[in-house]
């Protein structure tokens, strides 16, 4: 059965960094694109970002410049280092895998962005 497990989520001050990591329990993971998703309280579940097979990427414009989604195919995990957070980056954040018909989701982890 497929599993993503996201972690490193929790508070942090304007500012500062987080890293969030999701580990994927998928036997293909390499063929996997691979995705960031967060949802606020009383918003619609939004992209924030997404990497291919291949290496590219693509990044909500809010936080580009901010956020790096990288990935290591030899550890089936998806990482999101998020740097200079502001008060609208709180949200839950969703790792996603998608491959043809084929996607998944991982429980999500809390980010808060708050003094």
């Amino acid at each position: 059965q497929v599993q993503l497990v996201e972690s490193g989520g929790g508070l942090v001050q304007p500012g500062g960094s987080l890293r969030l990591s999701c580990a994927a329990s998928i036997s293909s993971f390499r063929l996997y694109a691979m995705g960031w998703y967060r949802q606020a309280p009383g918003k619609q579940r939004e992209l924030v970002t997404n990497i291919t097979s291949g290496g590219s990427t693509n990044y909500a414009d809010s936080v580009k410049g901010r956020f790096t989604i990288s990935r290591d195919n030899a550890k089936n995990t998806v990482y999101l280092q998020m740097n200079s957070l502001k008060p609208e980056d709180t949200a839950v954040y969703y790792c996603n895998a998608a491959w043809r018909f084929l996607t998944y989701w991982g429980q999500g982890t809390q980010v808060t962005v708050s003094s």
